[in-house]
């Protein structure tokens, strides 16, 4: 048989599969472009993709000995799933393994926006930096006695919750569907509407996936509702957010601040309107980026490839037919 990774993975990973399949990694543009991904596609019998690149239903068609897809991510969105169950492709995913990254990496973006860290490094690498600061100078915000948000209760996002009971503060969330009382007892988190959560929220932190009804989602009306002192954390999926909209409510200080880890295109442009803003931290979509999460997840999408492809149930299966 014959995979295609449209990037290379670690090396363990990749002499795993050699030693079943004829493997091809792409060495050229990340991602492929969509008239290479086309052509390479076509006589592969299974697939390790990754959430940048699109496998849409032409993709799909393109591909007329595609047994199985493993995305090297949690999130699936890039790929078209109901067409790929049409033409009984298997479609795996890595969940889980991530979840506690991400979760450090949020509680990280919200203290750094707290106490102004990326901020001050800034001041002092700009030589900005030229007297002792006074009592009322340079002044950051207390977590704790806060009301966090947390807007999608998945993996991640209890695992945020778990986190962030540890400062004292009070937790709200939204979700598709409310936990049990014994959940949310245990997690010290009481539900609300998705606009309650905006109106109350210190600070909100997104983890709801990236679906056709979460397209754009956070946009200017949630952030009219929002406190002025509030603050904003996307480690999800950038297309959940309106860029545009939030731009716009945090030069007109409609909201105090944001920190993203994921944008509508990356990678971000240095030019743009965000990566010039003070109020704002970015990181370049590192959510799951440790040695042990990524090693991990290597693990996974390369097992539930094989198990895919030995016509066994993945590991963590997203389709079934």
């Amino acid at each position: 048989m014959k995979v295609l990774l449209t990037r290379k993975l670690h090396d363990f990973a990749v002499n795993e599969l050699r030693k079943r399949y004829n493997v091809e990694i792409n060495r050229g543009k990340i991602p492929m472009s969509k008239k290479d991904l086309l052509t390479k596609i076509r006589d592969k019998d299974g697939l390790i993709c990754f959430p940048y690149d699109t496998i849409d239903s032409e993709v799909i068609d393109a591909a007329k000995n595609l047994k199985a897809i493993s995305t090297y991510s949690v999130g699936y969105d890039q790929i078209d799933i109901k067409h790929a169950a049409k033409k009984g492709i298997v479609v795996s995913y890595t969940p889980e393994v991530l979840t506690r990254a991400t979760a450090d990496l949020t509680i990280a973006l919200i203290l750094d926006l707290l106490r102004r860290v990326t901020e001050g490094d800034r001041i002092i690498r700009h030589n900005k930096w030229k007297t002792i600061f006074g009592p009322d100078d340079f002044l950051g915000t207390d977590f704790y006695g806060k009301t966090l948000g947390i807007f999608g209760m998945g993996r991640i996002g209890r695992a945020v919750a778990k986190r962030a009971k540890g400062f004292e503060i009070n937790i709200l969330y939204h979700n598709r569907h409310k936990l049990t009382k014994n959940e949310e007892k245990d997690l010290r988190i009481r539900y609300v509407t998705l606009k309650r959560l905006f109106e109350e929220s210190d600070i909100i932190t997104v983890h709801t996936p990236y679906t056709e009804e979460t397209h754009e989602i956070v946009n200017l009306q949630l952030f009219k509702r929002m406190k002025p002192t509030a603050l904003l954390i996307n480690t999800a999926r950038g297309k959940i957010i309106k860029e545009k909209d939030l731009i716009f409510a945090l030069k007109k200080k409609i909201i105090a601040g944001a920190a993203l880890d994921v944008f509508q295109k990356e990678p971000i442009d240095r030019k743009h309107p965000l990566v010039r803003m003070e109020n704002v931290v970015l990181t370049p979509h590192i959510g799951s980026s440790t040695k042990e999460t990524r090693r991990k997840m290597a693990e996974i999408a390369v097992e539930n490839l094989i198990l895919s492809l030995s016509g066994k149930n993945p590991r963590y299966v997203v389709n079934t037919f």
